[in-house]
C-alpha cells in the first residue's frame, strides 16, 4: 500500500499536486465558512474584523485617509461583473483571433460557470448583507458567498494561468500569477472595507473561487493530454 502511494507521488507533477490540494482545502473551508453563515447571529470573527475598519464608535466612518475610500471604491471595481464581462470578452475575442478556439471556449466555461455557480450558493445560504456598518457602495444582491472575491479569483487566476503558459523564464511565470493572486485579494479586502460583505463572505468566495479556477485548470490540462483538444487549449 505505501508503495503505490509512493509511486502515485512520483507519478503526479507538482503544480497537479498544488492545485488538488488548493481544491481540497478550497471545499473544506467554504464548508466550515458555511455553517458561520447560517448562524443565527454573527460571529465574533466577523463583527471584530469589520468594525477594525471603522473608526471607534464611528460605525459610519471608515479608517484611514480620505483618499482611501475613493482607492479602495476603485480596486472593487476590478471584481465588478462589468469589468470582468469586458476582459473576459476581450481575452476570448484574441484567443478567437490568434486561432486557439479551445482556449477560448475553456475562458468561457471557466467564467461563466464560476458566474452561475456563485449565483447558485448566494440564494442557496440566503445571507444578507451586513447592517452593522454603514454600505459605502450600494449593493442588492444576498452577501454570500462574495462574488467580487469568487468571481475575480476565477477569472484573473484562469487569466493568469493561461498567460503564464506562454511567457519565458520561472521568474516571470511566477510573477504574473503573484500579480492575479494579488489582485483577487485586494479586491476581496475592499469589500470589507466598504462594508458591503461580511469577512466570512469574502474568505468563502476566495475559497469557492480558488477551488473552482483549479478545477477548471486541471479539467484543461487533462483534455489536452488526452488530446480531446489541441495544443492552443
Amino acid at each position: 500500500m505505501k508503495n503505490a502511494a509512493n509511486a502515485l507521488l512520483n507519478r503526479l507533477e507538482f503544480p497537479v499536486l498544488l492545485a488538488g490540494l488548493v481544491i481540497a482545502g478550497g471545499l473544506w473551508g467554504f464548508e466550515e465558512l458555511m455553517e458561520v453563515a447560517r448562524a443565527t447571529t454573527p460571529h465574533a470573527f466577523d463583527t471584530e474584523i469589520l468594525l477594525a475598519f471603522r473608526q471607534a464608535g464611528q460605525p459610519g466612518v471608515p479608517i484611514g485617509a480620505p483618499w482611501l475610500e475613493g482607492a479602495m471604491r476603485d480596486i472593487t471595481s476590478l471584481g465588478s461583473v462589468s469589468v470582468l464581462v469586458l476582459i473576459t470578452a476581450a481575452t476570448i475575442i484574441y484567443q478567437l483571433l490568434i486561432r486557439r478556439p479551445a482556449t477560448a471556449l475553456l475562458m468561457f466555461v471557466a467564467v461563466a460557470g464560476g458566474q452561475v455557480l456563485s449565483s447558485l450558493l448566494k440564494v442557496g445560504v440566503d445571507r444578507p448583507r451586513p447592517e452593522l456598518v454603514s454600505h459605502l457602495v450600494t449593493e442588492t444582491s444576498l452577501s454570500f458567498p462574495s462574488g467580487h472575491a469568487m468571481l475575480s479569483a476565477v477569472t484573473y487566476l484562469t487569466l493568469g494561468s493561461l498567460a503564464a503558459r506562454f511567457l519565458p523564464g520561472r521568474t516571470i511565470k511566477v510573477y504574473v500569477l503573484s500579480l492575479a493572486v494579488l489582485t483577487t485579494l485586494l479586491v476581496g479586502v475592499s469589500r470589507i472595507y466598504l462594508g458591503v460583505h461580511w469577512p466570512s463572505d469574502v474568505l468563502a468566495g476566495w475559497c469557492a473561487g480558488f477551488a473552482w479556477a483549479m478545477l477548471c485548470w486541471l479539467v484543461a490540462r487533462l483534455l489536452q493530454r488526452r488530446k480531446v483538444v489541441g495544443d492552443d487549449a
